[in-house]
Parts: structure tokens; sequence; C-alpha cells
């Protein structure tokens, strides 16, 4: 298949696309964008999408704690030089609104007109001791549950872009140095966003770097030679660079879920280089000649090597036909990638070997005496009953567990509890009500006319005072708060009458409404004001308790509040997440379902037989099996960035089975009978796949090092599959085959 002139042919091409990679030397770019893990098959995402344009984004803004670190909240020189620090930041590019008490004035309404009074003065110590003893309105709010810190909201412009939001937010930590002030905690779009890919760009780095130090140490540990080590290592490398330059090439950035992909790229590249190098060395030392063993393992591999790296590649590929984009690159970015490390592994390795002086001592053949594998054998064959019921028992075990699990996600999944963005989030959702926007669409029923008539307004108290009864004491705004508002400004400012007012109270200020609602930031009200919003703010309760806490909210929503007056739906961005997150379930079996497809499809083609094809299935199913018993036993909760995992899995786990299965074919076709086959094959290919096994168990356990949870539970969900695999391939697989003696042997001597 790959005579030398042709291996050189490769091998001078190869060079050519090495040269033009270090002229066009492509850039990379890094991205995080939380929004690509919405599903986008969902309704709720275009109705989000027009509830955006009507309104706004929920989540295009930044909070601020600020402290007095060296004394009182409310001193007047901590005061003075926080009120700088907003007037600054409000003069930056890309900032629309900074709201604080800092800023903040209430309107009073009085017989000649309106004045305005602020909230909190500071101008002198009678004002400052008469203003901030009368903040319980805002606390939780404007002010911290402890009264030590004010909250900054800063909003920033409409879908603002990676590249303004990172400037934008070091213009912020900016301001915030050159006035000496360090705030207590940060959170919101852009800086998570920002610190994200700092994150991630660091974790790449480390990881690219740990996966080549790994590759070098098996790579010595399982040739010995130095071109058992040198080859496989200039392969490997340059296939990397290859694959990540082809994407950087196709304008696929590198996000969050890019940092495993370069352990991926290599340990899928040296599981193929193995294959290939140690069969040549069994070659070479039972005295073929150098160039006609490189033949004949290139003839005699090639095809099942192909067909492993395509079912691994298919694997993610499958990823592509569920609804979350972030999974649909992530899932044809790397089948992409572990395809163009088979084409480095062809277009590189026979050349090289061709080229360099390769030596190896001879061996002198050992028949019969292959040790552990053939004990491992013998015993299986003689328990093979008692073999079947164990795995059939704990399969059945792990069916039962993996029915517990439960399906939970969190926003900042991917950071460790101990991260400095998690600390900051949970510090806003336990003094400031939350850190998660929560959205409500709002809309008149057939019998009203405009959210702010009097009885859709009765409604709205009993709606915001059961959201506060569920999700916390976090301020709402919608057009009840306009109206609060005007209610309040009536009544000379006291924090009492922030209330619904009376039938006749309410008839009074409609023609200041009208005013207030063209002035409400932020917009909470459609011109004709038949549609609105609540917004406000939860904390990060996960996907379980806000999907239990919502069907509790939308109970009361069907039996209390008048649906001919009023519609309430949900909405937002944290919602759409939390809904990307229960549907995992849907989501897996996408994913699986066209896994199971592709690779049934590959192994009918191969062994034409539909009976063999589900036979494939069944060592390879099992170790997903296992997988959710594993979950459960750890404590391993159900979610987006964990059910993908049994898709990759699975595509990866199959190359095992695949190759069994094409050494078997190979041994029956030269006429052996089954029983005899399935040693040789047991005993051939059992090394190999040891070998790759523990290769790529090595390389995924290192992923288990990420401070990324997706990255994390990628390693170790991975790793123990595939060590899942390897028992269900070497063990079950070849007690399965035994019944269809009759079978194989009629086709094979047929």
């Amino acid at each position: 298949m790959l005579q030398k002139s042709k291996a050189y042919i490769f091998l001078s091409l190869a060079v050519m696309l090495c040269v033009l990679l270090v002229i066009f030397r492509p850039i990379p770019q890094f991205n995080y964008n939380f929004e690509t893990f919405f599903p986008q098959d969902d309704e709720s995402l275009d109705f989000y999408q027009s509830f955006k344009k009507q309104f706004e984004n929920d989540n295009d803004y930044l909070l601020v704690a600020l402290g007095n670190r060296e004394g009182e909240l409310f001193d007047t020189n901590f005061l003075t030089k926080a009120n700088t620090i907003q007037s600054e930041i409000q003069k930056l590019d890309k900032v629309d609104t900074v709201i604080s008490l800092l800023n903040l004035e209430q309107s009073i309404i009085g017989v000649f007109g309106v004045t305005y009074r602020k909230v909190l003065d500071w101008s002198d110590t009678t004002s400052l001791a008469r203003t901030s003893g009368n903040l319980d309105q805002y606390r939780s709010q404007l002010l911290s549950k402890d009264g030590n810190s004010l909250l900054l909201w800063i909003k920033n412009e409409q879908d603002i872009s990676k590249s303004d939001g990172d400037l934008l937010y070091n213009s912020i930590k900016e301001v915030f140095t050159q006035n000496s002030i360090k705030p207590i905690a940060v959170a919101g779009k852009i800086q998570t966003q920002g610190d994200f890919i700092v994150l991630m760009q660091d974790e790449f780095g480390l990881f690219f770097a740990c996966s080549i130090l790994l590759i070098l140490l098996l790579l010595l540990l399982i040739f010995r030679s130095w071109w058992g080590v040198l080859i496989p290592f200039l392969v490997l490398i340059i296939g990397v660079a290859w694959a990540f330059g082809l994407l950087i090439f196709l304008g696929k950035p590198l996000d969050v879920m890019s940092v495993m992909q370069p352990t991926i790229f290599l340990i899928v590249g040296l599981s193929a280089l193995i294959h290939f190098f140690t069969h040549l060395l069994k070659k070479l030392k039972a005295g073929v000649e150098k160039e006609s063993a490189i033949y004949i393992v290139f003839r005699e591999l090639t095809f099942p090597v192909w067909l492993t790296v395509m079912t691994t590649a298919l694997g993610f590929i499958s990823l592509y036909f569920t609804s979350i984009p972030a999974l649909q690159d992530f899932g044809w970015s790397t089948g992409l990638g572990v395809v163009v490390m088979f084409v480095a592994v062809m277009l590189l390795a026979p050349g090289l070997l061709y080229l360099l002086p390769i030596k190896t001592s001879l061996s002198h053949p050992k028949s019969e005496k292959p040790g552990l594998l053939l004990r491992i054998f013998s015993w299986q064959l003689k328990h093979r009953n008692g073999v079947r019921i164990s795995f059939l028992g704990v399969t059945l075990l792990c069916v039962l567990l993996g029915l517990n699990l439960k399906i939970n996600g969190y926003l900042l999944d991917n950071l460790p509890i101990d991260h400095p963005i998690q600390q900051d989030f949970t510090f806003f959702d336990g003094q400031f009500g939350g850190s998660n926007p929560l959205e409500i669409h709002l809309s008149v029923g057939e019998s009203a006319n405009s959210l702010v008539d009097y009885d859709v307004l009765v409604e709205l108290v009993k709606v915001e005072s059961k959201i506060h009864e569920l999700f916390g004491q976090s301020q709402t705004i919608s057009p009840l708060t306009l109206v609060k508002s005007i209610n309040q400004a009536q009544n000379q400012g006291s924090p009492h009458a922030f209330q619904l007012p009376s039938r006749g109270q309410f008839q009074r200020m409609t023609r200041w409404l009208d005013r207030a609602m063209e002035l409400a930031e932020p917009k909470v009200l459609s011109a004709d004001g038949r549609s609105g919003r609540i917004s406000t703010r939860a904390a990060d309760l996960g996907s379980l308790k806000m999907t239990t806490l919502r069907a509790q909210f939308d109970e009361f929503i069907s039996e209390e509040i008048n649906a001919d007056l009023l519609q309430v739906r949900w909405t937002g961005t944290a919602y759409l997440i939390d809904k990307g997150h229960t549907s995992v379930t849907l989501q897996m079996a996408k994913g699986l379902g066209v896994a199971f497809l592709l690779v049934g499809v590959i192994a009918g083609f191969l062994f034409r037989s539909w009976r063999i094809s589900f036979l494939l299935l069944i060592p390879n199913l099992i170790p997903l099996i296992w997988m959710f018993g594993l979950m459960y036993i750890l404590g391993i909760e159900f979610k987006l960035t964990t059910a993908i995992l049994f898709t990759v899995a699975f595509g990866i786990a199959v190359d095992d089975s695949i190759h069994f299965m094409s050494r078997l074919k190979f041994e029956l076709a030269s006429g052996k009978n089954l029983i005899y086959a399935l040693k040789r094959t047991f005993l051939e290919t059992g090394k190999a796949i040891v070998l790759t096994t523990i290769v790529l168990t090595a390389g995924f356990g290192l992923l288990i090092f990420s401070q990324f949870g997706v990255t994390h539970f990628t390693g170790l969900l991975i790793s123990a599959s595939l060590i899942f695999a390897l028992l269900a391939d070497l063990i079950l697989l070849p007690l399965l085959l035994l019944p269809l003696k009759k079978m194989w042997e009629k086709k094979f001597k047929g």
C-alpha cells in the first residue's frame, strides 16, 4: 500500500504543508460566550430574541460592591471618592448607565411640581446622619444585607462585543486602581468572559505542555529506542499543528471546550501510531527486512486503523446533531482534528521510517507462552457463564443507580468552588439578593387594555410577592415599580408609601405615569403598554432547584392570577441555560443515536452481518451504563457538559472493538476455526488494545487536574469508560461471539 517511493512523495507533501503553515502562521483567537449553550431548537430562544428587541438584554451589566476597608461605609471621604469613581465610570465609552445610592434621587411631587432629593446626602454631617439611617428600603438591593457595602450597577452597551467588553472592563479596573479603592466583589458578563479567557489560555498551554511530556514518557516506556520516540513525537507535534492551523483558518476560535482538544488529538494520534509501531517491531524482531516490514504493516493495518479513527471522529461529529451551538462546534472541530491526525500519521510516519536507519535486535518467537493474556483467555473460557452473569449483574446495578442521578447544572459550573469569580458571585447572592438575571415577560389578557390598568396592577402585586417568596428579596423592576415610585413621590418620599396606592389615589397619578414610563430605566413597558417585564436577580441555585421553583411559580400563576387580565411567561438567559441543562437527556439521545447508527453501518459494511453489528454495540454500551453508576457513586450530577461525554466515550471506546473484530475476521479468513481464531486475536490484538487503553487513560487522566469543570469531568469519566471498555472488549466480547460459531464458520468457509 505504501511503497517507499509513494511514502517519500507523502513525506515531501507533508514538508510543503509545514512550510506553508510557518509562512501563513495562524493566530489563535480565544473566545467564551455562555449563550452558545442555549438550545437552538427551543421555541423559548426565539421568544427571548424578540423580547430582547422589544426591551433589552438581561445580562449586559456589571455588579460592583464597594466597601470601606479602612473604616465605616458612610464615611464622608470614602463616599466622595466612591462618587468620583462612579462619575469617571459613567464617562467611559460603551457605558450606558451607572446606578447606585450615590447618585439616586427621590422624586417629590408637590403643589408646585416635581423636585428631587438625594437618597444619600453626605454634603454635611447632619444630612449624612439623616439619610444614611433611612435606607432600609434599599437593603439587599443597592445596599448590602449587612450594611457594609454599596452596589454600583453598571449597564454597558447592548450586545457588546468580546473585544469591546475586555477594553471596558480593563478601563473600569483602571479607574479603581487610580482612585486606590479595591472592590469587595465584581460580577457580570464582561468580567466573567474576560477572566474565563485568561484561565482558558493558561490551561490550554499547561495541558498542551503536560501532554507532550506524557507522550515522551509513554513513547520511551513502550518502544525504548530513539527512533521509536523521535518519529512518533514529530508526527504528533506536526499533526496537532496542522489540526489547530486548519481550525483557525476555518475561523474557529478557541473556547472553553478547546482546552481538552490538544490532549485528545495527541492521544488519539499516539493510539494509532502504537498499533503501527507494535506490529512493525514484531515483524523486525522476527527477521523481516525493514522495507518489507514497513510495507506489510501499513498494508495490513491502514484500513482497520482508519476505521477506528473514523469511529472516534464520528463519535465527536455526532455532537453536531445536538441543538447546542457550543457542543456542535466542539463536535465537528474535534472530529475534523482527529481526521487530520490520521492524515499526519499516514503522510509522515511511513516516509520517516523508510528514511531513518531503524534497528532492533532479533528475538526468537516463544511458542504458546504469551503469559498473562493466555491465562486470562483460558480463565474466561472456563468461567464463561460466571463472567456473563457478573457483567449482567454489574450492568443492572448501574442502571438502577443511574436512574437516581439528578439533572442539575449551574451558571458557573466550569469553575472550581474556590475560584475568585465563584466567590464574588456567592457574595452577591448572599448580600444583594443574587447575581443571576431573572426575567419574566408580561402581557395583558383579553379583558385588559394596559399593564398599568389598576386591576392588572393588583394581579402584579400578587405575582411580585410570590417572586420574593420563592427567589429572595432582590429588587424587582416592573410596571408596578413605576406606580409605587410615583405613589412614594406623592407622599413626600416616605418609604412606607412605596406600594400600590388605593384606586382613588391611583386615578390622581395618571398624568405623572406617562412621563415616568418615558423616563423609566431600564425599560419595563412597551410603547402601547400591552407588554412589559419583571426584571430581578436571584442566587444561582442550580437548574434542579430553579426548575422546581419555577414550577411552583407557574402553578401559583395558573391558580391565583386572572389570565383574562395578565399573562406571565418565563424568559431570559438564566432560564435558557437551565432549560439547556434539563434537556440533557434529549441531547444525549441525539448524539448517541447518531453514533450508534454510524458505528452500526460501519460494522455492517465491514462484516456484512446485522447480527454482528448489533453484537458489537453490546460491549460498547456497557461502559456507558457503568459510567452512570460511577457518576452516582462519586456524586457527579447529570448536566449538559457531562451528558455529552457519553457520546464521546462511545466513539473512542468502540475503537478496541473494531480492532478486535478486524483481526478476528483476518484470522477466520485464513482458515482457522472460531475458538482458535479468537485465541490468536486475543493474544495478537490484546497487547495493542491494552497499550492504547493505558495511553488513552493516561492522556485523558491529565484533564482531571483542570480547573474547568467540563474538562475535569471529561478526564475522569472518559478515563473510566476506557477501562470499562477494555474489560468489555477483552473479557465479554469473545464470550458473546462463541454462540455464533456456526454462522462464522459458514460465512468464512462457505
